[in-house]
């Protein structure tokens, strides 16, 4: 079955063509570990999973490889400021690696929240300073550097095509100063850092000797290196945040391209943003950002989250609003219930999903193009209440389907005792559900919530686990 990605480089859908027939290596931007990613940032993550279980449910093997920023993410796109690392230190009063080390962990917790698959490749930029190193002197050798007081500088003007991923008129609005400000001593306001001296006066907590001077490597340099160290010279595909085409992912594609004279990838996919109602895209440095945690505190499984992501395609703008949780959370109930009678109802073993079954072949074409997972469920949801389909092969067809929308929809659930008073909550918010007052039923959620109990409606009624020990 042909696979089309819509490619940012060429703005139109593409055949994906690997390099290797059958084997997809794709790169996809990792976290900068100062601070906990909010639900914005996993929007990305959960698309990128999408891709990669829909890559292997139509047949290509993968190997994904995923940065882990923990050093040379300044506050700046224009190469100025302090690195997001050393703030995080100093903002919390521990080193610099104790940082990364947390903020490293609290990132996997929520990714696997989300049940995302873990990357078969995982870089600390801090492992690979000898890469970085040397593709610095790659492009010395080549002519595209330059010396200036705070680092060595990658000189824009040498590529006749820099800037082609974000488009002729951005660049032009960034050599104006329009994007990024003017270091009066760069060449051209485009230019970007690929290694930053140390300051004389401060002595940080991550740097390294080069034969430039002691520093740490630029952001963009990062990516680069540890690309090309695991998936080659060209990559398949890389991906990332809409926020990365304008700077990061072109300068990265600049030095990259200017070092080996070759494609650095020949797919580049973006993710749109996750916007907070009225106030825009989701920021950490505007403060009151949500995470994955801030779910289940207000009673809702991490899950709901991924259906919510899902029923909007990747290339399109998500509002968050927790009344679409709340809706989200009611559809993943529902569909969770579906699939649980389907189990009940089918007895002795379940048969192979028949493939060639038009449900299965929407289901897989739904994939195929530009990995549509709005569309793959709603073939998930006509087809478990198509009750002309037998049981049997409804439930091998949600099996199967489960290997990419992972939203544990045959999980077991959790339950048991629960002190009367709770169980009396419980109680009224069924009633309140079968009443049609969602509000209220909200309010019970939370209420629950509170005290540590999430709750989640089966056709018995409602279960619940503990969210916290």
């Amino acid at each position: 079955m042909d696979f089309t990605l819509y490619n940012t480089l060429t703005r139109r859908k593409e055949l994906f063509k690997p390099l290797r027939p059958g084997m997809a290596g794709i790169y996809t931007c990792g976290p900068t570990v100062y601070l906990y990613a909010h639900i914005g940032n996993m929007r990305t993550y959960v698309f990128e999973d999408g891709l990669v279980r829909s890559l292997k449910f139509l047949g290509f093997g993968v190997k994904r490889v995923m940065n882990i920023t923990d050093v040379g993410h300044l506050v700046s796109d224009a190469d100025t400021g302090e690195d997001k690392m050393e703030l995080g230190a100093r903002r919390e009063g521990k080193s610099a690696w104790d940082i990364a080390k947390f903020y490293t962990e609290a990132f996997f917790k929520d990714f696997k929240a989300l049940n995302c698959l873990m990357p078969e490749v995982l870089c600390p930029a801090t492992d690979y300073i000898k890469e970085m190193t040397d593709l610095v002197a790659a492009l010395e050798k080549k002519g595209f550097t330059y010396r200036i007081a705070d680092g060595i500088y990658f000189d824009t003007a040498k590529l006749p095509d820099y800037g082609k991923l974000a488009g002729k008129s951005h660049i032009e609005g960034i050599r104006e100063g329009a994007r990024v400000e003017v270091n009066a001593e760069k060449r051209n306001p485009a230019d970007f850092a690929l290694w930053k001296f140390s300051a004389p006066e401060e002595k940080r907590q991550m740097e390294w000797p080069s034969p430039w001077g002691t520093g740490f490597p630029g952001w963009h340099l990062e990516c680069s290196a540890m690309a090309m160290r695991h998936l080659g010279e060209t990559i398949d595909i890389h991906c990332g945040g809409e926020d990365h085409v304008a700077v990061h992912h072109t300068n990265e594609i600049a030095q990259s391209e200017a070092a080996t004279g070759k494609p650095f990838a020949n797919y580049w996919l973006h993710g749109r943003f996750l916007i907070m109602g009225d106030t825009g895209k989701m920021s950490k440095s505007a403060g009151g950002f949500l995470t994955v945690s801030s779910l289940p505190e207000k009673g809702y499984d991490p899950l709901a989250y991924r259906y919510y992501c899902f029923q909007t395609h990747y290339r399109k703008q998500l509002e968050f609003t927790w009344t679409g949780v709340e809706a989200a959370a009611r559809g993943l109930d529902g569909l969770r219930s579906l699939a649980g009678r389907l189990k009940e109802e089918v007895a002795g073993p379940v048969p192979a999903a028949d493939r060639g079954a038009k449900y299965f072949q929407d289901f897989s074409l739904a994939l195929a193009d530009d990995v549509n997972l709005p569309e793959a469920m709603a073939v998930l949801w006509e087809t478990l209440k198509d009750h002309s389909i037998p049981a049997p092969r409804r439930l091998a067809f949600a099996l199967a389907a489960e290997e990419v929308l992972a939203l544990d929809l045959f999980a077991e659930k959790k339950g048991g005792e629960l002190p009367a008073e709770l169980s009396a909550l419980i109680k009224e918010r069924e009633a309140a559900r079968k009443a049609k007052d969602f509000k209220r039923s909200d309010e019970l959620r939370k209420a629950l919530s509170d005290k540590g109990v999430l709750i989640e409606d089966t056709p018995k009624g409602t279960t619940w686990k503990h969210t916290r020990g």
